[in-house]
């Protein structure tokens, strides 16, 4: 388990396996496994939060369905003017919009879409920071820990900084994350 999440590509394997090393070294079996730990606690809130987000996402959607045809349905009933008298006696027909108010299908699908997208996106998120949060304080509840993981993360950081400034003198292209 490293540090960062970083990609599987080929110039962030070098920076994977610095970040194996400086686990390995500077922190405990005890540290690793509460590091573990703690990122299982990110995982699962994100999870559920995005499962549940989909879920009120549809539910919204179904309402906002219904509302909709209750709209229509109330506006087709509703008395509608149908001619426009102006000042100077002239008589207007005012076009029966009725048949573009009705809702579609492709409106429906658009709606369970966005709405499913957009509860997916909130409730992930929503779990992934309670779940960040669960994990921080787990990692923080033993003063000692949380220091000889704060340690090793200067010192990882440290020796990226090291490589990235070694990889810039000589001339290489530098490695972002």
């Amino acid at each position: 388990m490293s540090f960062a999440a970083l990609r599987k590509s080929n110039p962030h394997d070098d920076l994977g396996k610095l970040a194996e090393e400086h686990l390995k070294h500077d922190l405990t079996q005890e540290d690793r496994d509460a590091l573990v730990k703690a990122s299982t606690r990110v995982t699962a809130p994100a999870v559920v939060g995005t499962l549940v987000g989909l879920g009120l996402g549809i539910y919204a959607a179904f309402r906002l369905r219904r509302v909709r045809a209750n709209v229509f349905s109330a506006f087709r009933a509703a008395e509608k003017p149908t001619h426009v008298i102006f000042a100077d006696g002239r008589k207007e027909v005012i076009p029966d919009i009725t048949p573009l108010m009705q809702p579609s299908r492709w409106g429906d699908i658009a709606t369970y879409f966005f709405f499913g997208l957009g509860g997916t996106f909130l409730g992930g998120e929503l779990g992934f920071l309670l779940g960040t949060w669960s994990a921080s304080r787990a990692i923080s509840k033993d003063a000692a820990r949380r220091r000889r993981i704060e340690t090793a993360y200067r010192r990882f950081k440290a020796d990226y900084l090291r490589q990235e400034a070694d990889r810039l003198e000589s001339g290489a292209s530098p490695l972002t994350l």
